[in-house]
């Protein structure tokens, strides 16, 4: 099973045959990572990260920022060694084996969908805050969220909670249309082909980061040190349990690496482009996050007991509802709200309009890395064949693209974004450990391979990512953990059920790679131990 191994040579050797131009620079990379990060992480789980650290979450910020600095050293060997699309998911299946390829591909897809999802719910909050702002046309809240369905599905199940519930019920809406919307016009975009140019991803770059230079320029000076204290009001638990929610602010820069094919010198470029948009994001979150602290406070709101109240939570819903919205961490467009706290409403305003400009390009991005990790494990037989398919006019795969539309759709009408932000963490940590793991491999059974670039104090990095990354993974909720474990039972059993019996590699067959089309598989002897073309156990 982790015998059924995809050749590094075969898949470099099928990258060299593709004929798209190499036209990305370090500069490019580098702008292409930030426009990737910087997006509802900062915009809008500020709040979430408030109300589980308080001021805290500074240092929940730089832990983050530290598991993804290792995490993208590894990366950065990978990526310039094997230069093609598909990330994590051909990594593992180069070096590890397909059913751990499977299961990071499978993690992908959560990654990526429900990432896209929690940038819609973000995406949302700012624009219901323009609309109030510059139209005055204030949402009824059955439209903008879904504390109401979700209060009722917990009282049909015998929730305790009933005053909680209540209150959300009273309070509450049954689904957050504008964020359903944009995702599905999202979709759209992408099966009709639109994409990003680099001129166009640029300026959107160009937008949110004089955003939140304008943020930090305006919130810095009204600092006020009383309002980091308690500096941590929840204990080391809250920063550990924010800084996995806050790993969801640095998503992204992973997708410099699905990039590769198109960069100009890989080996120089990649690493520069990984660990340049790292470094400019965490400063930026750094400066951000002590603005929000200093100038308007970020306690969090406890219960009755003294305990910290889950953000998502009926509770919290209801507890939001009696402070009237008037704290930072029940703010949906928190850096907005911030401003607008101290004195710079139009300012505040045209930093959500930033935001409402710049994140569809963000879910963008997500729905085009899921559908194309989705894209590759059907072309590798691991999925239907069917999802594949090439739409006759717009040269998209729409079947995909059209499946992925609506499920992130859906999730981003019924969720609130914290709870889709740990969700989408847990793949993504799942993943960046298989790529440490990946890069210790490859050490110890391929050593002579060039290495463009190669992971300083790999014997220190690579467990230093890994064991970063189990850490954020065990700090996420117990309710994100079952769902993680629920998905990836499922994964195994579609796995079993369909994928390993229809596997292009155990079958004997090398699929092309992804932009290849006009390229036909080409078949090779099986591997011993593999399955041979007819069925049989070689």
């Amino acid at each position: 099973m982790l015998g059924r191994v995809k050749s590094l040579d075969a898949i470099l050797a099928t990258a060299e045959r593709k004929s798209l131009t190499r036209s990305l620079g370090a500069f490019q990379l580098t702008m292409l990572g930030v426009g990737a990060v910087i997006g509802t992480g900062i915009f809008v789980l500020t709040a979430e990260a408030a109300q589980k650290a308080g001021p805290g979450m500074i240092l929940s910020f730089i832990i983050a920022g530290a598991v993804c600095a290792v995490a993208a050293l590894c990366y950065a060997e990978m990526s310039a060694m094997v230069p093609v699309s598909g990330s994590a998911y051909t990594y593992s299946y180069a070096v590890m084996g397909e059913l751990l390829a499977w299961m990071v591909g499978w993690a992908l897809v959560l990654e990526y969908a429900v990432a896209a999802g929690a940038v819609a719910v973000g995406w949302s909050g700012y624009f219901v805050g323009l609309l109030r702002e510059y139209a005055g046309v204030s949402l009824p809240p059955e439209l903008v969220n879904a504390d109401a369905l979700i209060a009722q599905v917990k009282l049909a199940f015998g929730a305790a909670d009933t005053d909680a519930i209540q209150t959300a019920i009273a309070t509450g809406g049954y689904m957050n249309l504008p964020a359903f919307l944009i995702a599905l016009l999202v979709t759209w975009l992408l099966v009709i082909g639109t994409r990003e140019s680099a001129a166009v991803n640029a300026v959107l770059v160009a937008i949110k980061v004089t955003a939140l230079t304008l943020f930090v320029i305006l919130a810095l000076p009204v600092m006020q040190s009383s309002n980091f204290e308690p500096f941590a009001p929840l204990g080391i638990g809250g920063i550990s349990a924010a800084a996995a929610s806050i790993f969801f602010a640095y998503v992204g820069f992973d997708a410099v690496s699905t990039a590769a094919e198109e960069t100009k010198n890989p080996q120089r470029n990649m690493p520069i482009g990984l660990i340049g948009s790292l470094a400019i994001c965490t400063i930026f979150y750094i400066l951000v996050a002590s603005g929000v602290i200093g100038s308007v406070g970020a306690q969090p709101l406890f219960d009755a007991s003294g305990n910290g109240i889950a953000p998502g939570s009926t509770d919290f819903a209801a507890a939001c509802a009696a402070q009237g919205s008037q704290v930072v961490v029940c703010s949906k467009e928190a850096l907005a709200w911030t401003l607008r706290e101290i004195g710079w409403r139009q300012i505040g305003n045209l930093v959500g309009l930033a935001a409402g400009l710049a994140l569809p390009s963000v879910i963008l991005m997500m729905m085009f890395g899921q559908t194309r990790i989705f894209f590759v494990m059907s072309r590798d037989g691991l999925l239907p064949e069917f999802l594949s398919k090439v739409h006759p006019k717009y040269h998209t795969p729409h079947v995909v693209t059209i499946i992925t539309g609506v499920v992130v759709a859906v999730f981003a009408a019924l969720f609130p974004v914290g709870i889709l932000a740990d969700i989408s963490n847990s793949g993504t940590l799942f993943a960046f450990a298989m790529v440490a793991l990946a890069v210790m491999i490859l050490r110890r059974t391929d050593p002579a391979r060039h290495r463009p670039f190669r992971t300083p104090a790999v014997a220190l990095v690579a467990p230093l990512a890994i064991l970063g990354c189990v850490y954020l993974f065990f700090s996420l909720s117990a309710y994100t953990l079952e769902l993680f474990a629920g998905w990836a039972v499922l994964g195994l059993i579609v796995y079993f059920a369909y994928s390993r019996k229809h596997s292009h590699v155990g079958r004997g067959v090398v699929e092309v790679h992804e932009d290849d089309a006009e390229t036909p598989p080409q078949p090779v002897p099986p591997m011993p131990g593999a399955p041979t073309p007819g069925g049989t156990q070689a």
